[in-house]
């Protein structure tokens, strides 16, 4: 009965029930004296002192003598509403025990510290003691409240610090992953205004690494990259490789994922803190012949690119670990290190021996170099696979994919004479182009009539004959698959470049061959490493570009306003008067936006008008409907019945209203969404006259739902792209037809309709060319990935139009 009056709005009903409800706040049941506090607040809420005169006494009263939790966190939601002065003494009087009064209470001690604060600042120092007291609180609700309104309502290192110690803590101690990505999201608002002092709490925010979740370590991580300093870096190192460790002893899911982000992780800190490249790159050599090997060697890669003083360190260590490689591409890769950085004598004939030794036996290597053909393809215990790939410039092409059916225990056959024997003939060409280099770099060391430069000469040339025969006769081979058959077109390049290679090898001291081969191949490497160092920090510069305030806005300074000064003008809390100051404003221009997604329900010669503004939130769909009665009668019972078609679900239907003449109203219906696919709202208005009691209808115009709302641009690697475009089962090919006659102009006309996000780089799409390619990526709300593909070409036998597909 108490709870049926906190509903009731007939003053005549209530108020001969006054005393007995009165009476019920004495009750021996603390439920009954529950709903009552309720009661008297609902009334006092909406009538006034008309019948309750004496409400905020009464429970001010209440409250004192009231030692149920629920009993007296109503009553204080009384007074936090009705006699703000009588909540804020018993807080007062109380604050010893407030610890012991419940989270509910603990929670609306929060909000009225809020109100009071925003509304009057200089009343800060009075809730100061209570917001200290709630933020150790036991209950992880309060504690995170708490934490939030302390670094709302005060800037002061102090208070940050408490704010930030309490997130860190939370994200450890909850097992909830939906609180710890709530509470990653405050911290990395708080590291755009405090960065200096969130930093000293980042070794206890890098224990939420701990959790199986790579979404929370990833967001870990790029918080945790932004706070690394000079003071930390050594513990934050120690963290990543500890963790590094942990994703290979483990049965960790999704662990080559976190791997990889954790190895980008640490090249990030090598790139920012040199000091510490030497001390984890011999520990992410390990990983070689492991997954992720392939970011390792392209952080080896650069490493020893930039840090000319530990090329020594890796190249010998990457000797070590030379024969644990089994990918071709990291052998790829680690084989064109060895070949451009190893400069020593001594390193020069143990790089060179190491390699010749793992392309194959040399009697082997010997017979097929001279002609005699042996079928190594049976030989060896690698069967061929193939799969489509993606190149960078969106075009296809079919990778061979040996996979080895060796026995673990037999490590007699080296990954890189397995794959060559298998066909990989690209792989053949970089460890002959591997030789050559080591070959040429003896013949300076040495002098070209050295023992040593003789024989390294003639290695390298047996083995690029050697890779030639295995080119030039897998063709003829029966036991090849009909899918090696079809790649051996690409063994042309691969000629030509051993042709070169052995071109260099008779003329090793040819000028022009030896800087385009020893000395080139370096510095365009150099060149690529700073060219994508610039881009990156011209995308973060980008990034941290904020609006600027006009030169002529007003700063508002509160602490040089009069104390008794009040009203709308006045800022509400520290935050806001500095982000006012600054220009650092996050405020978007929405009212325009809100304009665009306005669509006419009716006409404007019906009786009724109504309109709708659609305001898309990721899972929800929220129309506010205008309704307009154009006649001079009444209208009752009037309602928007609403349908969809499509994935959307209409979760709340529109009430009923009456509308008075020339009145208005406003009508609010939430849909859901389930799927990224275009919908139709429609439906019709009913309603009656009050005066003939007749029904009438009117048929309202369709809403079309476009797709581009629910889609966001995203960003990825070329490889995530690559990977994802390979993996996806099905795409759709469109021609192009337009009237737009210049690339880029067409270009940047697909990304602005298509809301996506070029991946392409911009360097990349420069100067003048005919054709264009270029790689487009976004997300929908739902975490679904889009992928677009454009390839146009400019020819000029169609009068300058642009032809091609996407």
């Amino acid at each position: 009965m108490l709870r049926f009056l906190c509903k009731l709005r007939e003053s005549e009903i209530i108020e001969p029930l006054i005393p007995s409800i009165k009476a019920c706040l004495i009750h021996r049941h603390s439920y009954v004296r529950k709903n009552a506090a309720l009661a008297v607040y609902h009334i006092h809420k909406y009538f006034g002192s008309s019948l309750i005169p004496d409400g905020a006494e009464l429970m001010g009263r209440f409250i004192s003598a009231e030692t149920e939790l629920g009993s007296r966190r109503n009553a204080f939601l009384m007074l936090f509403n009705e006699a703000e002065e009588l909540a804020i003494e018993f807080l007062r009087e109380n604050a010893e025990s407030l610890e012991n009064f419940g989270d509910g209470f603990a929670l609306l001690v929060l909000e009225l510290t809020r109100k009071v604060c925003r509304r009057e600042p200089i009343q800060k120092s009075r809730f100061v003691r209570f917001l200290f007291q709630l933020i150790i609180s036991p209950s992880a609700a309060v504690s995170y409240e708490a934490a939030w309104t302390l670094a709302s309502l005060s800037s002061a290192p102090t208070a940050i610090r408490a704010a930030a110690s309490t997130y860190t803590a939370l994200l450890w101690t909850q097992s909830d992953n939906n609180v710890k990505l709530i509470v990653l999201e405050r911290l990395a608002e708080m590291k755009e205004r405090h960065m200096r002092v969130l930093s000293e709490v980042l070794m206890d925010m890098l224990r939420a690494l701990s959790s199986p979740n790579v979404e929370i370590c990833k967001r870990t991580l790029e918080i945790a990259l932004d706070l690394v300093s000079p003071r930390n870096i050594e513990e934050v190192i120690q963290v990543f490789k500890r963790e590094v460790i942990r994703t290979r002893e483990c049965d960790m899911e999704n662990k080559s994922k976190y791997r990889t982000m954790l190895i980008k992780s640490i090249h990030k800190c090598a790139i920012k803190f040199p000091d510490i490249a030497g001390s984890v790159v011999h520990n992410l050599m390990d990983f070689l012949g492991a997954d992720g090997a392939n970011d390792v060697i392209i952080f080896v890669r650069s490493i020893i690119q930039q840090y000319p003083s530990l090329r020594v360190e890796i190249v010998e260590r990457l000797l070590v670990s030379f024969r644990d490689i089994v990918a071709s591409s990291v052998l790829a890769t680690a084989l064109w290190i060895l070949g451009e950085y190893i400069e020593s004598a001594e390193l020069l004939e143990n790089g060179f021996e190491h390699i010749l030794a793992n392309v194959g036996e040399w009697s082997t290597v010997l017979k097929v170099a001279r002609g005699e053909w042996i079928d190594t393809f049976s030989q060896s215990n690698v069967t061929i696979g193939s799969k489509p790939v993606v190149l960078p410039d969106g075009t296809y092409a079919t990778q061979i994919l040996p996979s080895d059916n060796t026995p673990k225990g037999d490590t007699a056959t080296a990954s890189l004479q397995s794959l060559i024997s298998a066909g990989d003939i690209f792989l053949g060409t970089v460890a002959a182009g591997a030789l050559a280099k080591l070959a040429c770099k003896t013949v300076e060391t040495h002098g070209p009539y050295a023992r040593i430069s003789k024989k390294h000469q003639s290695s390298a040339l047996v083995v690029c004959c050697y890779i030639a025969q295995l080119a030039g006769r897998s063709s003829k081979s029966d036991s090849l698959s009909e899918v090696l058959q079809m790649t051996n077109t690409a063994s042309a390049d691969s000629l030509e470049r051993l042709g070169v290679f052995a071109n260099l090898l008779l003329n090793p001291t040819e000028p022009a061959l030896h800087d385009a081969f020893l000395v080139d191949s370096k510095l365009s490497f150099s060149h690529y490493l700073e060219h994508a160092q610039s881009e990156k920090v011209s995308c973060s510069d980008t990034s941290e570009v904020q609006a600027h305030a006009q030169a002529d806005d007003l700063i508002s300074w509160r602490q040089l306003r009069p104390s008794a000064v009040t009203g709308v003008d006045l800022e509400l809390c520290d935050e806001r008067d500095l982000m006012r100051a600054t220009g650092m404003s996050t405020a978007n221009d929405t009212f325009g936006l809100c304009l665009s997604h306005v669509y006419q329900l009716s006409g404007f010669a019906d009786p009724v008008y109504a309109e709708a503004s659609v305001t898309v939130h990721d899972y929800d769909i929220v129309l506010d409907i205008l309704i307009v009665n154009r006649t001079q009668s009444t209208l009752t019972n009037l309602a928007v019945e609403l349908a969809t078609m499509g994935d959307l679900k209409l979760v709340e239907r529109p009430q009923s209203l009456t509308v008075g003449p020339l009145d208005h109203r406003s009508i609010r219906a939430n849909i859901k969404v389930s799927s990224t696919e275009t919908g139709h709202i429609f439906g019709t208005v009913v309603y009656e006259k009050s005066s003939t009691a007749e029904k009438a209808y009117i048929n309202l115009n369709n809403i079309h739902l476009d797709i581009m709302d629910y889609i966001r641009p995203a960003t990825c690697s070329d490889q995530v792209f690559r990977h994802m475009w390979s993996e996806f089962e099905w795409e759709n090919k469109v021609a192009i037809s337009t009237n737009i006659q210049s690339l880029h102009e067409f270009l940047e006309h697909i990304v602005a309709s298509t809301n996506m996000c070029c991946l392409t780089p911009k360097s990349s799409l420069g100067g003048v060319s005919s054709f264009l390619a270029a790689n487009l990526y976004a997300k929908s709300i739902f975490n679904e990935d889009a992928l677009v593909n454009v390839s146009v070409e400019k020819k000029d036998d169609a009068d300058g139009r642009l032809s091609g597909y996407i």
